[in-house]
């Protein structure tokens, strides 16, 4: 079990949100990844961020906590700085890893559903924000 911290991060009716290919399956996931020992929920948010998107962001508030082996923090992000897509994390760097496909992209919100997005909790929580228009 290892506690986690992700970014929702909205821009116009798009989500960021990133595409798996593992063992010939295609889900979708937010982007974040493990906190790390002496880092905040905060921190590690904004780490993955940056590793996973090539982006920097400001973390706002969480919208949800889950528990799923481990606690799984999510932050309604901004970005700040940075070149979307740009990312060097190890999931990028490492072909030693073998652990699938990263493709970072923006998919439009209301088509989220029809998507394998995990966890499907806050593809709700995302869809409720866009009903209540909640961003910009």
């Amino acid at each position: 079990m290892r506690n986690r911290g992700s970014v929702v991060i909205l821009e116009k009716d798009k989500v960021a949100i990133i595409r798996r290919v593992r063992d010939g399956i295609i889900y979708y996931v937010f982007p974040g990844g493990g906190i790390e020992k002496g880092e905040t929920p905060e921190e590690a948010a904004k780490r993955e961020a940056f590793e996973e998107l090539g982006v920097e962001v400001v973390v706002n508030e969480c919208i949800a906590k889950i528990e799923y082996n481990g606690t799984q923090y999510f932050f309604l992000s901004e970005i700040i700085n940075g070149t979307f897509g740009t990312g060097q994390g190890e999931e990028y760097t490492d072909k030693e890893r073998n652990k699938g496909i990263y493709l970072p992209m923006w998919i439009d919100i209301k088509r989220l559903s029809s998507h394998d997005v995990k966890p499907r909790e806050i593809v709700l929580k995302v869809q409720n924000l866009l009903k209540n228009e909640r961003f910009s």
